[in-house]
């Protein structure tokens, strides 16, 4: 149990974080150039990604097929943390001088894929 909430942990506060920024403006400050918002999200969601999958390849749920099905573990982990890029972007939508956007939901959805699959290959190694 108390290496389960050592393992989660990061994620809850890696939500938070992004939960807290998003109530803001956009940074200022933040180098501008084509698409560089885009690269935030897939590196800010490739970061949760890695976190959620370490989180649930490391932990110990009580599901032992869960535990045995690697496919479905690096699913969820894409999944939850694109959810999570989804419900940002519906909360942004509610924030003055914040708007959602769906192509950010897209580079979440790549960022989320690229940060589990990294997790996977740095655990390969």
């Amino acid at each position: 149990m108390k290496k389960n909430f050592i393992l989660i942990l990061p994620v809850i506060v890696y939500c938070t974080l992004i939960f807290i920024q998003s109530c803001y403006p956009s940074p200022k400050g933040i180098p501008q150039f084509s698409f560089s918002d885009k690269i935030m999200h897939i590196l800010g969601y490739a970061l949760l990604g890695a976190l959620t999958a370490r989180a649930l390849f490391n932990g110990n749920w009580g599901i032992e097929n869960l535990q045995s099905s690697r496919t479905l573990l690096i699913i969820i982990a894409i999944l939850f943390s694109t959810l999570y890029g989804v419900s940002d972007e519906i909360h942004q939508s509610f924030v003055a001088a914040r708007c959602g956007d769906v192509f950010d939901v897209a580079a979440d959805a790549a960022g989320s894929a690229l940060g589990v699959l990294f997790f996977i290959k740095c655990r390969r190694s």
